[in-house]
């Protein structure tokens, strides 16, 4: 166990403000048990000028995974206890169903539900609630792969989860966590605040950057399970001393949830009961971050060192960036490759397995590759061999190979050939995708092409379609009703033997392989 830099974290907290600039922001450090650092700054409402303060309640977004998983563990002797109840969930599946523990640890393949409701036509600022999430889910037929077998980002687990645990014990979610999280972890104020429109503590969420202005965020989302909870930075420091409190406890929930996981294979998995597992610079850490529309929220523990990190912004710059820099200085240590320039790297693939296109573009401190909900910088630490977090990339002639370990994905990318322009009025036409029940209509107007959704929520924007290659399109979501959109959607055109478009096959790295027909 090492000693903090109290000069270096002291300024690191200062200049916190100022780098992740937006109306407001809370920081908090736990050490060996004791708070050693406690920061509330800007405006919880600019208009009425309503101070941020560490009282202030804010949503923790999807870091109330774990504590969904903390809370399971607490009431049930393990997740195979609520598995006889998981098939009237999913009354539709096709296929050996996922396993609890599989919801727990991401490894039930179902498609991400938020990332669904762009293709059921939802509009992002509409209501979407707690039935409209179970009907969503209900309607799964089939997944990204065998569960277990696999890692896949997936807020619908969550949900299942927390609609579980209410229906074996009888009992209100909330009410739970209160009784059984929140008290005992001195939570004084926590609550379950599933209603996204409703603002506790007159905290308001913001859109935007400086660049373009601060506007108030709306969304009618209610979350349950996945998200919800709404905690102060006074709360969120309680629960991190009582895990330091709980350290030597075997039975703690913490240390319950922080067991090693595997994949059904027996592979290491990097992710279990709500909480990521990882080395950084050198230490063991468990973590989680999130975003709720004009939220964004971190957290991590460095057990080996008692020190646990909390950021919460009410806006959507990087919490998990401002957390490590906060690590950095408190030990001195250093998160991150060196930047170095790669030659030979720029290219369009595409993963047919996944259905995904990748674009790595060579930049000067690295390679930015294209591929899951966010872009990744990648740095060469051996010749021909990038590495980012989590995910290593390869050349093999002209095939790239990608490796995400923490995924259990291996991939072989082959090179397809970029076109500037293609004619969407071959494609456009409507369709219909029998797996999920909803309908997309492709227009081209003087050399744009659009498309739009429709489905049980309605009938969404339309978004724009770019050309990537030869029947290889891209339809960029950079707005839904998540706060972190589903990003690129890739669509491959399917034809017949004579050259007519049939179908379309469309999906993003939380929702993979959607099959459509022409009709």
């Amino acid at each position: 166990m090492s000693g903090i830099n109290h000069k270096a974290l002291e300024h690191a907290l200062n200049v916190l403000p100022d780098r992740y600039r937006g109306p407001a922001g809370v920081v908090g450090v736990v050490k060996d048990g004791e708070v050693i650092a406690r920061r509330a700054w800007g405006f919880a409402d600019m208009e009425r000028r309503l101070p941020m303060t560490t009282a202030s309640r804010l949503p923790i977004c999807s870091i109330s995974k774990h504590m969904t998983c903390a809370l399971l563990l607490d009431m049930f002797d393990g997740p195979e206890a609520l598995d006889p109840l998981l098939p009237e969930l999913l009354p539709n599946f096709q296929g050996p169903l996922p396993r609890v523990a599989d919801l727990c640890h991401n490894q039930s393949g179902l498609r991400d539900y938020w990332a669904l409701t762009v293709l059921q036509g939802a509009v992002p600022e509409a209501v979407f609630t707690e039935e409209d999430g179970l009907r969503l889910l209900s309607q799964a037929r089939s997944g990204h792969f065998a569960p277990g077998m696999a890692y896949s980002y997936s807020n619908g687990n969550f949900r299942l989860l927390a609609e579980l645990i209410r229906r074996a014990s009888g009992r209100d979610f909330g009410e739970l966590l209160r009784e059984r999280i929140f008290g005992p972890a001195g939570m004084t104020g926590a609550v379950l605040a599933p209603d996204t429109r409703e603002r506790l503590d007159g905290v308001i969420g913001f859109e935007g950057n400086d660049t373009v202005g601060f506007l108030p965020a709306k969304s009618g989302i209610f979350w349950f399970g996945d998200a919800g909870i709404s905690a102060s930075l006074d709360d969120m420091l309680a629960w991190e001393r009582h895990i330091d409190a709980t350290r030597n406890d075997p039975k703690s929930l913490y240390n319950r949830i922080s067991v090693p996981v595997c994949f059904a294979d027996g592979k290491p998995a990097s992710y279990g009961y709500g909480i990521r597992r990882e080395p950084l610079a050198g230490y063991d850490i468990t973590s989680h971050g999130g975003g709720l529309r004009g939220f964004c929220s971190y957290r991590m523990h460095i057990a080996s060192e008692r020190l646990s990190i909390v950021v919460i912004f009410n806006h959507e710059a990087s919490a998990m960036r401002a957390a490590w820099s906060l690590m950095e200085a408190a030990l001195g240590c250093r998160i991150g490759e060196d930047a170095v320039p790669a030659e030979g790297w720029s290219g369009l693939w595409l993963d047919d397995a996944q259905g995904l296109y990748l674009r790595t573009e060579e930049q000067k401190d690295g390679v930015r590759l294209n591929y899951a909900t966010a872009p990744s910088l990648c740095t060469p630490v051996a010749d021909g061999v990038l590495r980012a977090r989590d995910i290593v990339l390869r050349r093999d002639g002209e095939r790239l190979l990608m490796e995400r370990p923490g995924e259990n994905l291996s991939v072989e990318a082959k090179p397809v050939a970029p076109v500037e322009w293609a004619d969407g009025a071959g494609i456009a036409g409507s369709y219909v995708s029998d797996e999920i029940g909803a309908k997309l209509e492709i227009e081209a107007r003087d050399g744009a092409a659009y498309v739009g959704f429709e489905g049980m929520l309605g009938q969404g924007p339309v978004e724009r379609m770019y050309p990537l290659a030869d029947d290889l399109w891209v339809i960029t979501t950079r707005r839904s009703m998540d706060a972190a959109p589903p990003g690129d959607w890739t669509v491959q055109i399917r034809r017949g033997s004579s050259g007519e478009v049939s179908g379309l096959t469309l999906g993003c790295w939380l929702a993979r392989n959607i099959e459509y027909r022409r009709i």
